[in-house]
């Protein structure tokens, strides 16, 4: 049985704690810890689990053998960098810290370590849809991949929600995707701001991010994030031979009255509820079998934050951006190999 602690018992680390608890095999969670110590004490004790002051002495409990890192994104990299001094596998969800100085400190410290503690939370890669997407180009049935169209869509943001979280908080999903899904690195991003959605307010909404893989592949991104009508996540890749997308937002269709009508979720939790069941059940089973994590490294989240700079300057100047990566560490490139 993995015995995890939780940092931070807010909304996301609540919805981990009931996954692991009620759904997941292999693991129990024995201790957690949040800035608000009222909800994490009512979070412990429904759980029976011991409740920490700070993330630190949460990592530090003996009665913890994996971290599983919830808090606020700026926290991140002291939580991580906790975990990997005490040698203790961490999942952090993302971002895995918010400046790329801070991610590649984490870098170093995996890297001295000499193998990998250090998975992020970045679930589309667990996801069915996007997993059978995969396996279709990987077959090679639409021959070499040349592009790809996605979408993004929002129904509403919250209040708190700036103009270039459209691309650090909401296209960075896509951006680890294709990283992923093409097996490349982005090379140069370019960000076109589109008419203007009077849902959005002053946001600019929507955007359309258009990213050029170091294979050569183009990817252009929809990210619109007012769109009132639903959570609406698409992808269509274009090979030389045919094409391959994700399917529709809801299995069944009802034909009715002379209309088809399907329901789209209303947020991310409703779409992607059973990618992060298989997210968490197979960082468990890695770690409970192997000690070290399968899914998104570290790598992984410092070149999200690199690609999601350079959106952000985009954004800001209209410019073409190239991307500038450091080389990657051997510890990750073995790992890829």
């Amino acid at each position: 049985m993995l015995k995890v602690g939780v940092i931070g018992t807010g909304m996301i680390g609540q919805d981990h704690i009931r996954r692991l608890t009620t759904v997941l095999n292999g693991v129990a969670v024995t201790a957690v810890t949040d800035v608000d110590t009222a909800v994490a004490a009512d979070v412990g004790g429904r759980i029976g689990a011991t409740v920490h002051a700070t993330g630190e002495e949460l990592v530090g409990d003996p009665a913890v053998d994996a971290v599983l890192v919830c808090s606020w994104g700026p926290t991140h990299e002291q939580y991580v960098l906790a975990a990997i001094a005490a040698g203790k596998p961490v999942f952090c969800e993302k971002p895995l810290a918010t400046t790329q100085e801070a991610c590649l400190r984490i870098l170093d410290a995996e890297a001295a370590h000499g193998s990998r503690l250090v998975q992020v939370g970045y679930m589309r890669r667990f996801d069915f849809a996007y997993r059978a997407l995969k396996m279709a180009v990987d077959s090679g049935e639409i021959g070499l991949p040349l592009m790809m169209h996605c979408a993004h869509r929002n129904a509403s943001v919250p209040p708190f929600y700036r103009g270039d979280m459209a691309i650090t908080d909401t296209a960075v999903h896509e951006i680890d995707m294709v990283r992923w899904m093409f097996g490349a690195e982005v090379s140069a991003v370019r960000v076109l701001v589109p008419r203007h959605n009077r849902n959005g307010g002053e946001l600019e909404d929507p955007l359309l991010l258009i990213m050029e893989m170091a294979d050569g592949v183009i990817v252009d991104v929809e990210v619109s994030v007012n769109i009132r009508y639903g959570y609406d996540i698409r992808g269509e890749i274009v090979g030389e031979n045919g094409t391959a997308s994700l399917g529709g937002p809801a299995p069944v269709a009802v034909r009715r009255d002379g209309r088809v009508g399907v329901p789209v979720p209303a947020d991310w939790r409703e779409r992607f509820l059973q990618a992060y069941d298989v997210e968490l059940q197979e960082w468990v089973h890695a770690i409970s079998l192997g000690g070290q994590p399968l899914g998104p490294s570290a790598w992984d989240g410092y070149a999200a934050a690199a690609v999601s700079d350079a959106g952000v300057e985009a954004l800001r100047t209209g410019n073409r951006v190239l991307i500038s990566l450091v080389d990657q560490p051997k510890l990750y490139a073995e790992a890829a190999g």
